[in-house]
């Protein structure tokens, strides 16, 4: 008994159990070893992959009630000025002087005159005085008379 009938022996086995091995090699040579497409890195860091953020769904609301508009007609014009140079500007240029809001602009100032005292306005000039508070002059259209509209509202 030396070493080549000993290897003999060990490389017999049960019939058929050689065949299946062959079978694996010639069908892994056939398809391939199969090679992956490395994934380019442009960075240096490693960073925490985006993961799913799912929409809030709170079993109760964290306000009680709904917030109300945040700038109405009544916040944008506080009051009108009743001033000498305010008087001159009714009677000469046919022009309402208001205090208002300081976050409102032209846009919203005109709306709010109009709806308030029912005019229609032809332009809005606006600045800030240096007591931080923004005067607004309305000039009214020509269908309207300053004077008229001073009287309705109480200002004269």
């Amino acid at each position: 008994q030396g070493p080549l009938l000993q290897a003999h022996r060990h490389s017999q086995g049960p019939p058929g159990a050689t065949m299946g091995k062959a079978e694996d090699a010639a069908k892994q040579i056939k398809k391939g070893a199969g090679s992956r497409e490395v994934k380019k890195r442009t960075k240096v860091h490693f960073y925490k992959p985006k993961t799913l953020k799912l929409a809030r769904k709170p079993k109760y609301n964290s306000k009680a009630t709904v917030g109300l508009q945040k700038m109405d007609k009544h916040r944008i014009i506080k009051y009108p000025l009743t001033t000498e140079s305010a008087m001159k500007k009714i009677e000469d240029n046919n022009t309402l002087v208001f205090i208002v809001d300081v976050t409102a602009n032209k846009r919203q100032i005109k709306d709010a005159v109009s709806q308030m005292h029912d005019i229609q306005c032809q332009k809005v000039n606006t600045l800030i005085r240096p007591d931080g508070q923004k005067k607004a002059y309305v000039r009214l259209t020509q269908d309207y008379d300053a004077l008229d509209v001073a009287n309705r509202i109480g200002i004269i």
